[in-house]
């Protein structure tokens, strides 16, 4: 078999830069598994993706010239359709064998085989194997039809009548198989080994390539132009790191900004360039944001992680004298930044609490109201919270000068003034400074202590590891916030189908989630959230179940991505804790219960027992009668509860979870001789009332931190 590695490259005009990376990915993907599905690649073959703003290539070792020949077994038709009554075939038979490319003289071959309905003849044969020519020109095709295009172009050839629809309009093709051209097709254009490197640096053009396994070093050597995406990025990340040291600075980690430039160019080149001080006056934040969504620049920190004045630019083009680059982009950049101290300047001649009216103009959803309607609630959310902190069973300690009263005050001035930023001009520019921009405006006017911390922070967690909340009032107002925009679309039905989530509301849940159990708040989750039902009025329905569903969904997968198995969390969840702050230390217990010998068997025991229960509904006694406890098992079993229950729930009710469960150990032999010479179902329906009432208690006391039947096998 000739196996060589092969090469296919398109040439186009510049790809869309945030889907270059996935476009480079699912094409050369794509093109392995047709190539594997036609025999001409094996399990093993190795595919190397390129991508860069003008091209997508795939390099695939092991590519056979010609996939091997295969037999088939191939259905013909049932056999009373193909042989008459004396045997002989019919003239459908012979049609279909004709069809074959066979005739009468393969009669003798044929199988008869049943086909699960009926008899029927079979014809084995033997299937060429695809040559590479044929076999990828179809895994071309199907390549480029499946790549996930954000957006189809349509454009003429130079034929001036054909038209093709591509994501941009293809230039060239190049197809090697080791060095030779494989005749191939696409976009209206034919393949072979030319293709074009860097638009002004390339050394010669066009790049006439020696073999497929050329194809990186030549166009690096005589294109400029670096094609892999990862080495690439690899290349501006050392150049930007090299750069920022030499200046003593560090550049701002962004993934998403490095991979976005990274599709921009093809030869990088990272200079240093500066602004004036004056525009560090305006918040860092402001400044970051335009030059990373404006410019695709790489602002510059301080060891501190303070913004400074300097910043570096990755460039396409590499001059002798990169002067004219340098004072390019500077000013460029300043106009940028002069907008935004404008807007800076102009926002803080006026007070957030005189912007709260206009939140009465702004609509937040239709069936909602405004935002001002919305300030409101969360206002009164804030107001129910703190209440429910004063008089938590488990003391909730605030600052000694942040007395409840004092929360409830600051938390109200928080959540009347925590949108009105919303107007501001700079959160209209930048609407990702929302938050950000109201905690600038309100220390600037001087607002209480607390205060403008917990209008920058009321928006956190805004995604997975984020920071939470600072202060009291931060938390409360992140929480009544959250749980406001829960409620209300819930209470619309608004709620998230499959993929599709566009309040992102499993964002807010998980918020709500993690305030709960990380700041270990001694708060209800059920009555947060029929405490946040009220300030809607007449708006809502009351979604009260279906969003607790919610919550607990979210949580189960939250937890199962923290590595706790789906039987640890399905036995602690089974209960609906309502603290969710005690979820990790129930989760902690019944890991540690799990390890204990006597685990399984009590597990296994919880389980029948509640199922017991279940059947009996309402024939248990309403306690245990010590004179009907005939079987000594019984006697035995109730004594152990009676020592061991005052044990587990002493220890529940402190807290301490993992001895609350240790102490049920020593019921496993008790439990087990009771269900060895115990007749539960006993035909005295006292007897049997009594026992199932020991059963109960049983269950009770077993199933206080997890329900524990969920961990048997």
């Amino acid at each position: 078999m000739n196996q060589k590695n092969l090469l296919v490259e398109l040439f186009v005009e510049e790809l869309p830069p945030k889907a270059l990376k996935s476009l480079g990915d699912a094409f050369t993907q794509a093109l392995l598994k047709g190539l594997q599905a036609q025999g001409l690649a094996g399990a093993d073959a190795v595919a190397t993706p390129y991508a860069s703003p003008r091209r997508l290539a795939a390099h695939v070792t092991a590519v056979a010239a010609q996939a091997p020949d295969r037999e088939q077994l191939v259905k013909l038709m049932p056999v009373a359709v193909a042989l008459n009554t004396e045997g002989q075939p019919t003239p459908a038979l012979l049609k279909k064998l004709s069809a074959l490319g066979a005739d009468a003289s393969v009669l003798p071959q044929l199988q008869r085989r049943s086909d699960g309905k009926a008899e029927a003849l079979f014809l084995q044969s033997t299937l060429r194997g695809a040559a590479l020519a044929d076999g990828l020109q179809k895994a071309l095709e199907e390549a480029l039809a499946k790549l996930p295009i954000p957006k189809v172009m349509s454009y003429q050839l130079a034929d001036g009548w054909s038209s093709v629809h591509f994501v941009r309009p293809a230039h060239a093709l190049v197809a090697l198989h080791g060095a030779d051209v494989v005749p191939v097709a696409a976009l209206g254009l034919q393949a072979g080994r030319a293709t074009h490197g860097h638009r002004f640096e390339a050394a010669v053009d066009p790049v006439v390539l020696l073999d497929a396994d050329s194809y990186a070093q030549q166009l690096q050597q005589e294109g400029a132009v670096i094609a892999g995406f990862d080495a690439r990025r690899a290349e501006i990340e050392r150049q930007l790191q090299a750069a920022a040291a030499r200046e003593g600075l560090k550049p701002i980690e962004d993934a998403a900004l490095l991979d976005e430039v990274t599709a921009l160019v093809e030869r990088p080149n990272v200079l240093a360039c500066q602004f004036e001080k004056e525009f560090l006056e305006v918040p860092q934040e402001c400044l970051i944001l335009t030059m990373k969504a404006n410019q695709k620049y790489f602002p510059l920190l301080d060891a501190a992680g303070k913004l400074t004045n300097r910043f570096l630019v990755v460039s396409n083009i590499s001059p002798e004298d990169a002067g004219a680059v340098v004072q390019g982009n500077e000013r460029v950049v300043r106009p940028r930044l002069a907008d935004a101290k404008f807007f800076f300047d102009q926002d803080r001649k006026k007070t957030l609490a005189s912007r709260v009216p206009g939140l009465a103009k702004v609509v937040y959803h239709g069936k909602l109201g405004t935002q001002g309607q919305r300030a409101e609630r969360v206002q009164a959310i804030a107001h129910a919270i703190v209440n429910q902190l004063r008089l938590a069973t488990v003391p909730y300690t605030v600052d000694a000068k942040d007395e409840f009263d004092v929360l409830d005050s600051k938390a109200k001035e928080a959540a009347l003034l925590a949108k009105t930023d919303l107007l501001t001009d700079m959160v209209g520019e930048f609407p990702e400074l929302q938050g950000i921009m109201g905690g600038y405006y309100a220390r600037h006017e001087g607002l209480r202590d607390g205060v403008a911390i917990a209008i920058e922070d009321h928006y956190k967690p805004r995604f997975a590891g984020d920071a939470l909340p600072r202060n009291h009032t931060g938390t409360v107002l992140a929480l009544a916030d959250k749980l406001e925009t829960l409620v209300g679309l819930f209470g619309i039905g608004q709620l998230p189908t499959g993929d599709k989530d566009p309040f992102a509301l499993r964002r807010h849940a998980l918020g709500v989630i993690r305030l709960l159990v990380e700041k270990n708040l001694p708060l209800s989750l059920h009555e947060l959230v029929a405490q946040a039902v009220p300030p809607f009025g007449e708006l809502i329905a009351n979604p009260g179940a279906a969003l607790l569903d919610f919550f607990y969904d979210r949580l189960a997968v939250s937890l199962r991505e923290q590595g706790y198995s789906a039987q640890e969390v399905d036995a602690v969840l089974a209960l609906r804790p309502e603290r969710l702050g005690q979820v990790p230390k129930r989760l902690a217990a019944v890991r540690a219960f799990s390890a204990l010998p006597e685990a399984a068997s009590l597990a296994a025991a919880n389980k029948r027992v509640g199922n017991i229960l279940k059947k009996s509904e309402g024939g248990a006694a309403a306690a245990v009668d010590t004179a009907l406890l005939q079987e000594s098992a019984e006697a035995a079993l109730f004594e152990a509860l009676q020592a061991v229950a005052p044990k587990a729930d002493s220890a529940f009710e402190a807290g301490d979870y993992q001895g609350s469960l240790q102490a049920l150990a020593a019921l496993k032999a008790p439990v087990d001789a009771f269900f060895d010479h115990v007749m539960v179902n006993a035909e005295d329906a006292a007897l049997r009332a009594n026992r199932l009432a020991l059963l109960g208690a049983l269950h009770g006391a077993m199933n206080r931190v997890a329900d524990l039947s969920r961990l048997a096998a």
